[in-house]
């Protein structure tokens, strides 16, 4: 079953499969639908409709839209780090940052590219909600610090996890920066992107 989002965004958590699938349906059908209408014109009818689903059904998970969509972002973390945590458990010469950092950038790339929703609300980065401490992309280096740490056999300390938050804000805006300029990515900028990062992290990983 694909992971469902952490309790501190539903209303209700769900506990039986039925209900599990349920909220997969409605989030599945929120990511669609924010790709063809953006999120200024997202409802929460036209979810529960497109999701086969009564009007209810949503209310039962979300208070309003802003809710579903960081639900969505919780969702988008995950699968983000599934995905990370595959690509290093097969990755050849084990404690290698290099290999390390290319799949955090390449999966992230992909995702951006082929993942609905994504492309708007990615980890919630650009629909934030939450206190500052909750910002999108502390989530996203705390979880990627612990990743990093248990690959390269060294403990997650505060100098760890400040090299990698500034990673993946600099990541963050360059990234976004190259969508901007060509909707499928710019590679120039994404190869620059990826040269600064390593670059900076030499300095630190090395």
């Amino acid at each position: 079953m694909k992971p469902v989002p952490r309790a501190t965004s539903l209303r209700r958590v769900p506990v039986q499969r039925r209900s599990a699938e349920r909220l997969t349906r409605i989030l599945d059908a929120c990511a669609e639908l924010l790709d063809e209408v953006g999120y200024d014109d997202l409802s929460t009818r036209a979810v529960a409709l497109r999701a086969g689903v009564p009007i209810g059904s949503v209310y039962r998970f979300f208070g309003n839209k802003r809710a579903m969509a960081d639900a969505l972002a919780e969702r988008n973390l995950e699968r983000y780090t599934e995905r990370v945590t595959g690509r290093l458990a097969g990755a050849e010469g084990e404690g290698d940052w290099r290999s390390a950092m290319d799949a955090v950038l390449d999966e992230y790339l992909d995702m951006k590219r082929t993942a609905p929703g994504f492309s708007l609300v990615d980890f919630g980065n650009q629909i934030p909600v939450g206190s500052r401490y909750a910002e999108p992309n502390h989530r996203v280096a705390d979880r990627l610090a612990d990743l990093l740490s248990a690959y390269l056999g060294r403990e997650p300390d505060e100098d760890l996890r400040r090299t990698v938050l500034i990673a993946v804000e600099t990541a963050d805006t360059l990234v976004h920066l190259a969508f901007r300029v060509d909707p499928a990515g710019d590679e120039k900028i994404i190869e620059e992107t990826r040269r600064l990062l390593l670059a900076y992290l030499g300095r630190v990983l090395d």
